[in-house]
């Protein structure tokens, strides 16, 4: 039995899943995918989380200013095989080029739902509240 716990990813998952990112940022940078969703749209890629066995890389992507995020990622996924081609000199110390899968990153609207329960008039009273409290 392994005493270490598996609940999250290990370090290489994390150096790699760092070193796939700058790798597919690079490819979107230089506009390198002939796809018009893809060339005229700003994607900021947040996150790859890496298989345990390194072979598949799930890319987290936000389209800023783009309407329908479901259809750029849906473009990064229809060219991911020509994309995982372009990343291939950046990743050569890999025994295995993994897979690149594309998924919206909801993160951002989530820290936009928090931020908008944080100035709520609700959380404020009670905030102010709890300092009225303190100064007694």
């Amino acid at each position: 039995m392994s005493r270490f716990s598996s609940s999250g990813p290990s370090q290489r998952q994390l150096r790699v899943g760092e070193q796939v990112r700058a790798a597919i940022t690079t490819v979107l940078q230089r506009g390198e995918v002939r796809d018009p969703l893809v060339e005229n749209t700003v994607i900021s890629v947040s996150e790859v989380h890496m298989s345990p066995d390194l072979k598949i890389a799930t890319a987290y992507v936000a389209p800023l200013g783009a309407a329908d995020h479901a259809k750029v990622v849906e473009a990064l996924n229809r060219n991911a095989r020509f994309i995982r081609k372009r990343v291939t000199p950046a990743l050569r110390q890999m025994k295995y080029m993994p897979d690149l899968r594309f998924r919206d990153d909801t993160s951002f609207d989530n820290y936009q739902k928090i931020d908008a329960l944080l100035r709520s008039p609700q959380v404020m009273r009670d905030l102010d509240s709890d300092e009225n409290e303190r100064d007694e």
